[in-house]
C-alpha cells in the first residue's frame, strides 16, 4: 500500500474536523477524496503530509508512519495544497530553483520529471508567480510537487477557481503522471472529477460515506431516480415536497431530481397530482444516476 489510514480523528476545540476515517491506497492509482467544503479534506490531508498531528489513530505513507518517520515522509512526497502558496514575488524559474534547492536537486538532474509540464510555461520562466493566470499558477505548484521525484502526490483541491480547459488539461497531466508510477491522491469539491479517479472516498462532516470505484458506486445505488421539469421550478419544488410518498427532492442543472418510497411508483399518477396543482409543460422520466446523486442520498442519510 501506498497509504494507510486507520481510525484517523481530528478535533479542533469542540468541532471534531475528521471522525474515525480509515482507508487503504493502492500503488499507483488516482484516489479521490469527494467532498463539499468542510467536509475535513484539507486536515486529512495536511495529517498525511505531516503537517498536523491527529488526535487518534494512525497511518503510514509509502510504509513510513506520519509521526515517527515525518523526515522520511517529506522527502518521499509532492504535496499542493489548496492555496497557491508559492512566491509571488519570484520569477517561475526562481521558484522551482528554490523548492529544487530545498531537496538537494537541480532542475537540470530532475527535468525528465517535470518537462511534460514545464514546458508549457518554460516560455514564461522569467514572470513573477504572481502574475500568472490561474492554470499556469496550478502548473508552477504542480512542477514544484514533483521537482524531486516524489512516489505519491498529494493534491488539495489543484482546480478549485481553474478554468474548464486547464481542468481538462490538468487532469491528462495527472493521468501521464499516473503512468509514471506515481500514486496520487486528489481532493475536490466536484463530483464530475470522480469519474477521472479509480477509486473514490465520499466524504462529508470528517466521516466517510463509501469508498469504491465511481464505476462500482454507482452500479450499487438501486433507487430510481426521475428528471422532472416544469414551467414554474420553484413551486414546482414545493408541491413534489409536499407529496405523500416523496423520498428524495433536489435540484439538478435544469432539472429537479426526484426519488419516491414506493416500489411500485407510476410516474403517471404524480404527473396526475402536478396537473392538478396547474403545473404546466410538465416531463417526468428516469435519469441516469451521478455521483453526485449518491452522494446527496448518503449525506442526507447521515446527517
Amino acid at each position: 500500500m501506498s497509504v494507510s489510514v486507520k481510525n484517523i480523528s481530528k478535533s479542533y476545540n469542540k468541532i471534531q474536523a475528521i471522525a474515525g476515517i480509515s482507508f487503504d491506497v493502492n500503488k499507483g492509482e488516482i484516489f479521490g477524496i469527494i467532498g463539499p467544503d468542510g467536509a475535513g479534506k484539507t486536515t486529512l490531508f495536511r495529517i498525511l503530509t505531516t503537517l498536523l498531528l491527529a488526535d487518534e489513530g494512525t497511518a503510514t505513507v509509502t510504509d513510513f508512519d506520519v509521526v515517527k518517520d515525518y523526515k522520511s515522509i517529506r522527502n518521499s512526497i509532492g504535496y499542493m495544497p489548496g492555496k497557491f502558496s508559492l512566491y509571488q514575488d519570484l520569477t517561475v524559474e526562481e521558484n522551482l530553483n528554490f523548492f529544487a534547492t530545498i531537496f538537494g536537486t537541480t532542475i537540470e538532474k530532475n527535468y525528465d520529471s517535470i518537462k511534460d509540464i514545464y514546458i508549457q510555461i518554460e516560455p514564461f520562466k522569467t514572470r513573477k508567480a504572481g502574475a500568472l493566470s490561474g492554470g499556469m499558477k496550478q502548473k508552477l505548484a504542480l512542477c514544484c510537487a514533483l521537482i524531486h521525484k516524489p512516489t505519491v502526490l498529494f493534491l488539495d483541491e489543484p482546480t478549485t477557481g481553474v478554468d474548464p480547459v486547464s481542468r481538462k488539461e490538468f487532469w491528462e497531466m495527472l493521468k501521464r503522471l499516473q503512468q509514471k508510477g506515481i500514486t496520487i491522491l486528489v481532493s475536490t469539491p466536484y463530483m464530475d472529477e470522480a469519474t477521472l479517479c479509480d477509486r473514490i472516498a465520499l466524504i462529508q462532516k470528517g466521516k466517510i460515506l463509501q469508498i469504491d470505484s465511481p464505476e462500482n458506486i454507482i452500479k450499487k445505488y438501486k433507487k430510481t431516480i426521475y428528471d422532472i421539469r416544469a414551467k414554474n421550478i420553484p413551486q414546482l419544488i414545493d408541491d413534489l415536497k409536499n407529496y405523500p410518498s416523496q423520498y428524495s427532492v433536489y435540484a439538478f442543472g435544469e432539472y429537479i431530481h426526484y426519488i419516491d418510497t414506493k416500489e411500485n411508483f407510476d410516474p403517471s399518477e404524480l404527473e396526475n397530482y402536478l396537473l392538478s396543482k396547474k403545473h404546466t409543460d410538465v416531463e417526468i422520466h428516469i435519469s441516469k444516476t451521478t455521483i453526485e446523486d449518491v452522494f446527496m442520498d448518503l449525506s442526507t442519510l447521515n446527517q
